[in-house]
């Protein structure tokens, strides 16, 4: 069955079986089992590990600003001003 783009049926049923083998079914029945508050609790906790993260690499790119700054090296400080943009972007 062609859809409305008209593709024909054999390229759209390879494309799902080349995406299919790297699907873990597995773990969309497992999450499926959970309950909604259950389910919530997990986006919490990954929500606040992303969140860890990103302060974790917020404060190493501190780090590397400073250390760069206290080489004085020409070449060093000519990438400050771009590590400290990309810092403030990082932080909006």
């Amino acid at each position: 069955m062609a859809d409305e783009t008209n593709v024909p049926t054999e390229l759209v049923d390879s494309v799902i079986d080349a995406y299919r083998s790297g699907i873990d079914r597995t773990l969309i029945r497992r999450n499926l089992g959970l309950s909604v508050q259950e389910r919530f609790e997990q986006l919490m906790s990954l929500q606040k590990l992303a969140d860890e993260l990103r302060a974790a690499g917020n404060e190493r790119l501190k780090r590397l600003i400073e250390v760069k700054r206290a080489a004085g090296r020409p070449k060093h400080l000519e990438v400050i001003a771009e590590l400290e943009a990309i810092l403030e972007e990082r932080n909006r």
